[in-house]
């Protein structure tokens, strides 16, 4: 009887080590949209909507779903006492608040619709601590973390403030944490009049996909965003997860979402590049994007290639883009916003940085160089301004400079796949075919959705003389992004 015994605990503990990490009983999730703050002018219209959609797809997706829409503190207190009751040793528990939030004393805080909020000290007395409540969650013994928050909007309450930071403060989250905000860092966006939120949309489309790493679908989000919204909206990303979580395993694949058309099949001497996911939004061109993220898992680093050489004469390259004075861009809203935070502190690098972002993003290339060069004077370790510096030099035709830009990036950040993107992009305009190979090569083995990457592949190939591995790539490309060629050529390319 022993051994019978021994033999049936043996089964069972076999059985039970080969069951997956996180049974969807163990997935639990908390989302909250809030719109009707008395204190705004009016309802905000997104977050309702966001919030059930979200909350749609977090069921498909094996979460136990708790949903709460214009709550009070009160409420929302309540809701964070039933998420934290839940929780069980190794729970995947996630977070989505859309609304209005405030940092305060370098912490962000999810606002409740009947907040009475007049100082810093109203904050944290009515709002809810992102780090507190991620705190609580991991006392509770959470595995995986996950927090989306799409609050940095312009609020009614900031204002009442003699000095405030607008949009929100990065966090510091235990281990095994993925935070998400839907932009940048003390930057803010405006209600895009529908009624839906741009990011909640890319949002969307990359949790349908597959057996895809939660990292990379936030990744990929935040490549769709920066994408569409003309960097004007690049959201923040911060990562310590541990360990590999996946929304949609490859096995729990649903009928509800099929798989994306499969591309073109190639002829037999050449090899596919099947894009993983379905055809892009028409998207205009952004420059590459500013994110938290730790970098992707080390791989042998190409090497750094030599400098350009005088390109052939049958490539393509269209004349350098008019550049655009700074008076025809001093009624933009960001600009104006940030030129403002300059004249009261000119070292503020975050705001060069960004206002460089958003000048690339609109084709003045000179004054977004400026910028660039204005932040690495304060911070000559930012590898982002060094890859952004790289691409609007690229733009401009200055391209030894440009290439000394991208290989420090790359120095300071290995298998940095902007700056890998970047490279390209430059050998490609310089003639380099080879290395530009080589480093849309990298880009797309990290980032396989990488339009520009592919794209450009395409082009470096066809000018290799790989002419139908290039059409390949091309088509691929254009179909993942109709604007893809429109882009390269603003870029000069075509």
């Amino acid at each position: 009887m022993n051994i019978r015994f021994a033999l049936l605990l043996t089964l069972i503990f076999a059985i039970a080590s080969t069951a997956p990490s996180f049974a969807a009983g163990d997935r639990f999730a908390l989302v909250i949209g809030n719109a009707k703050y008395p204190d705004a002018d009016a309802p905000l219209k997104e977050p309702i909507n966001d919030a059930r959609d979200v909350a749609d797809e977090l069921k498909r997706d094996g979460f136990n779903v708790d949903v709460g829409e214009n709550l009070t503190g009160e409420q929302m207190r309540r809701a964070f006492d039933r998420l934290y009751t839940k929780i069980k040793p190794g729970s995947v528990v996630l977070l989505f608040f859309s609304g209005y939030g405030i940092q305060s004393s370098r912490q962000s805080y999810m606002i409740p619709i009947d907040a009475q909020i007049w100082s810093e000290a109203d904050v944290r007395r009515d709002g809810f601590s992102l780090e507190t409540v991620l705190g609580e969650i991991n006392s509770r013994g959470a595995g995986v973390k996950i927090a989306l928050i799409d609050a940095s909007r312009r609020n009614p309450f900031e204002r009442r403030f003699r000095s405030f930071s607008a949009g929100l403060a990065p966090v510091i989250a235990p281990n095994g944490t993925l935070v998400m905000y839907s932009a940048a860092l003390s930057s803010v966006i405006s209600d895009n009049g529908s009624d839906h939120s741009l990011f909640v949309r890319e949002l969307l489309k990359e949790i349908r996909t597959p057996d895809l790493m939660a990292e990379e679908t936030l990744n990929r989000t935040r490549v769709g965003v920066t994408r569409a919204s003309r960097s004007e909206q690049v959201p923040w990303i911060s990562s310590s997860l541990a360990e590999d979580f996946s929304f949609i395993p490859g096995s729990a694949a649903r009928p509800q979402s099929p798989p994306p058309p499969e591309p073109p099949p190639p002829p037999p001497a050449q090899t596919a590049v099947a894009p993983p996911a379905p055809p892009a939004p028409p998207s205009p061109p952004a420059p590459p994007a500013q994110t938290a993220t730790a970098p992707p898992p080390s791989e042998p680093q190409l090497p750094l290639p030599s400098p350009p050489m005088p390109r052939p004469a049958d490539i393509a390259v269209s004349p350098t883009p008019t550049p655009k004075p700074a008076d025809a861009l001093a009624d933009d809203p960001t600009i104006k916003t940030l030129t403002a935070r300059l004249n009261d502190n000119p070292d503020d690098a975050a705001a060069l940085y960004r206002r460089g972002q958003v000048y690339a993003s609109k084709g003045a290339y000179e004054l977004a160089i400026k910028d660039f060069n204005n932040s690495l004077r304060l911070n000559p370790k930012d590898v982002e301004a060094y890859n952004n510096r790289c691409w609007a030099r690229t733009v401009v035709g200055d391209l030894q400079a440009a290439l000394k830009d991208c290989n420090e990036a790359l120095r300071l950040r290995p298998n940095f796949v902007d700056a890998l993107d970047s490279r390209g992009l430059l050998n490609l305009k310089s003639g380099q075919a080879k290395n530009a190979i080589a480093d849309f090569d990298a880009a797309l083995k990290l980032n396989p959705r990488l339009t520009s990457s592919l794209y450009g592949r395409g082009l470096a190939k066809k000018r290799n003389g790989s002419i139908a591995e290039g059409d390949l790539d091309i088509t691929n490309a254009k179909a993942m992004d109709p604007n893809i060629v429109k882009e390269f050529a603003d870029y000069g390319v075509q």
